[in-house]
């Protein structure tokens, strides 16, 4: 490709020379110029030996001592008269003028090339637009379709083995397997595979892995193509590609097609009027014809992916088409620590790192979120010199994924410090005493993105629905950082910095009470509303909710997040030694992990070097005394114990 495209400038610009060549003074040879009187001079003095006459416009003359002279034949004296005025001189005249016929071709070249040149740029700027126009069929090759062979030396086999954590959809696909290697198992019994398969999922789940696992198990062709590469600006072109791409696959029947992100050319028809829909309209009945025509495809299973089937139109998802629809969701907990294992097994990992652990820790993690978290922590072992990736580095990583890289060249005083030590406190001894909290996972007060700290805790479970007793315990878990810099610091030092946690309590009061049937006040109703940007629901544009259940709903959402920054101040009070031995330990080491945090409680400070390096100072630290034994009770007269 490369070597062509310089062949191509190079005939481009040897034309453009040439042009300019032939624009120049045509064949007036070489020699020094001079004015036509100089020639007349040197010819009376003898000293010119030949005049030749080029066009009737310019002079050739000779020297004696062979000198070459050209100069502008002067249009009064022309012809004979040149001949009548240099001859008497002893110079002889010559009438060597160049070919009619060659100054005739000469000309029309110099017209036609400009013409030759700007079609030439059109067609190649042309077949460049059509995504190169190189391929199959030549300059006209855009017709054909763009689907790739996969095949073991471009992409590498990949199998069930490879794929992990969406067992409900392998299971689904093993019978596309299964019919592949043995047709007549099924045909026997009159039954008949599914056309397509729709796999359906958010962005990373491993729909293309799943697609390519199918061929690579099945051992068959698999032709792979994206759906933007149907359309195209020419309408028509995109249905040309769908009988090519079908023509070829059944060359390699029994083989799999697998189109990636069908959205670009599924959508719903009808919508508009323009050249770019007739043609993606176009392209999509071609498609349809192809899957449920008249003429079958044998052999020929087509496997398509997207995360947004709502856009799909009716008629592709019914049976006979995508008949098969495949769900491909976010791991759940196992799943996302078999990924794990997946992805670690060309990574050299410590002992200590327990995918088990890294898997509670990334609820919400998409296949490729967790193939990134791998990535991330081999490279921070690797900047670290290390020889293996360390529990460090993939704890390290998670907060570098979730939250962004360490600020530690923010500039923060002394004050901001203390504040948000207090704050971040605050938050984990509320957490630690609230029945349906989530255990602590770590405390750190180094910034991260946009927070200044942050309280990790960590599920032991995917949680698919939550209890009220849960609710009341993340509301308040999310006040406790306000309520401790009041405690603290005072009504008039509070900051702003728990605005993302008053925003997630107003979040869950407002589901509480308006979508979950949580609240007595209200009962089970749901209220739903059309303003999303509103919090209290009821008050938008378009309610049809009364004001005075929309004034009810806003004082029971009210007294929830309430009644939450009272808990959480209660708690605060009773645990103020805790709370503020947690703080200082913070301001001392930045970060504690959840064991740490529950050995401080148990009045053993962390014994580890802080943050800024050199021995830990644990006498600066204030410890929690250590709870005192209980008696041993006293034995009644009869031997038994007394009741505690």
């Amino acid at each position: 490709m490369q070597r062509r495209n310089l062949i191509i400038w190079a005939m481009i610009i040897g034309l453009a020379v040439f042009m300019v060549m032939s624009t120049q003074g045509g064949n007036a040879g070489d020699g020094e110029k001079v004015t036509f009187a100089d020639i007349e001079a040197m010819a009376e003095a003898g000293q010119l030996e030949k005049i030749t006459l080029v066009d009737d416009n310019m002079y050739r003359a000779k020297a004696k001592d062979g000198k070459i002279y050209t100069a502008p034949g002067a249009r009064q004296i022309t012809g004979f008269a040149v001949e009548e005025k240099f001859k008497p001189m002893g110079v002889s005249v010559d009438y060597a003028q160049a070919s009619k016929a060659g100054s005739f071709i000469s000309s029309i070249l110099v017209g036609l090339i400009p013409i030759l040149v700007l079609v030439g740029l059109y067609v190649y700027f042309m077949r460049n637009m059509q995504g190169g126009g190189g391929g199959r069929g030549g300059a006209m090759g855009f017709g054909k379709s763009r689907a790739k062979l996969l095949n073991e030396e471009s992409g590498g086999r990949k199998t069930f083995d490879d794929v992990a954590g969406v067992e409900e959809a392998k299971a689904d696909l093993t019978e596309v397997v299964e019919f592949l290697k043995d047709p007549t198992k099924f045909q026997r019994l009159g039954a008949k595979i599914p056309k397509g398969a729709l796999l359906i999922g958010p962005p990373g789940t491993g729909k293309t892995l799943l697609a390519r696992a199918v061929a690579g198990e099945a051992d068959v062709p698999f032709f792979t193509i994206s759906g933007s590469d149907f359309v195209e600006m020419f309408v028509g072109v995109g249905a040309s590609r769908v009988r090519d791409m079908f023509e070829q696959a059944k060359k390699n029947a029994p083989c799999i097609i697998f189109i990636d992100e069908i959205d670009a050319v599924g959508r719903h028809r009808g919508v508009g009027t323009s050249g770019g829909h007739e043609e993606r309209e176009q392209t999509l009945n071609q498609l349809l014809v192809e899957m449920d025509g008249f003429e079958g495809n044998a052999g020929i299973i087509l496997i398509a992916a997207t995360n947004r089937p709502d856009v799909l139109d009716k008629a592709l998802l019914r049976p006979g088409r995508f008949d098969r629809q495949i769900e491909v969701p976010l791991p759940d907990i196992a799943g996302r620590e078999k990924i794990l294992n997946v992805h670690m097994r060309d990574v050299p990992v410590s002992k200590d790192v327990d995918s088990g652990v890294v898997a509670r820790g990334t609820p919400g993690f998409s296949g490729a979120d967790l193939a990134n978290l791998v990535n991330e922590a081999a490279l921070l072992a690797a900047r670290r010199n290390k020889r293996k990736v360390t529990a460090r580095e993939f704890d390290d990583a998670r907060d570098k994924v979730m939250m962004g890289a360490e600020r530690r060249t923010l500039s923060m005083t002394q004050e901001e410090k203390a504040n948000t030590a207090y704050h971040e406190a605050g938050h984990a001894i509320v957490g630690l005493n609230m029945p349906g909290s989530l255990p602590i996972h770590k405390a750190t007060i180094i910034p991260r993105g946009r927070a200044l700290g942050m309280v990790q805790y960590l599920p032991e479970r995917d949680q698919i629905s939550q209890s009220r007793e849960e609710m009341i315990a993340r509301m308040a878990m999310a006040m406790g950082g306000r309520a401790a810099e009041e405690l603290k610091f005072g009504h008039d030092k509070v900051t702003s910095g728990a605005s993302s946690d008053i925003e997630q309590v107003t979040r869950i009061a407002t589901a509480m009470v308006t979508e979950w049937g949580l609240s007595d006040v209200i009962g089970p109703i749901a209220y739903n509303h059309k303003d999303q940007n509103s919090f209290v629901p009821g008050i938008g544009r378009g309610s049809s909710i009364s004001p005075e259940t929309a004034s009810k709903i806003e004082n029971e959402i009210k007294r929830l997040i309430m009644d939450a920054h009272q808990t959480a101040t209660s708690i605060l009070t009773k645990k103020k030694k805790q709370w503020h031995a947690l703080a200082e330990a913070l301001l001392e080491y930045e970060t504690l992990t959840g064991e740490e945090i529950k050995d401080l409680m148990n009045g053993q400070p962390p014994k580890r070097a802080p943050s800024g390096g050199g021995k830990p100072s644990v006498s600066a630290l204030p410890t929690m005394p250590k709870p005192k034994p209980k008696p041993k009770p006293k034995p009644r007269k009869g031997g038994d114990p007394a009741p505690a």
